[in-house]
């Protein structure tokens, strides 16, 4: 399992009090059973996200990557160059190009 990143500790953290927070002054509960509930529900929610934070990106490793060719000119003929050549004896001169 892999350890937790300091932005999921940071968004963790600061849900779980700002919500903790918000909860206990919006219900504006005393009992122990009722902040019991709400600081339970704030770890539950700062649990859930900062298991949502996206994790960043592993960089590839080299066997991974495909390696870089260089690329070369490859010279291609057509079917009917390639025709001629199988069916006629005498060589085929072609132009020679840039």
């Amino acid at each position: 399992m892999p350890r937790p990143t300091a932005a999921q500790l940071a968004y963790g953290s600061c849900t779980v009090i700002f919500s903790t927070l918000a909860m206990l002054l919006l219900s504006q509960t005393s009992s122990g059973l009722g902040i019991a509930v709400i600081t339970l529900s704030a770890l539950a929610l700062g649990l859930l996200v900062a298991v949502t934070v996206p994790l960043p990106k592993r960089a590839p490793s080299a066997a991974a990557a495909p390696a870089v060719q260089a690329r070369v000119p490859v010279r291609r003929e057509t079917a009917s160059v390639a025709a001629s050549v199988s069916m006629s004896p005498e060589p085929v001169h072609e132009p020679a190009g840039p």
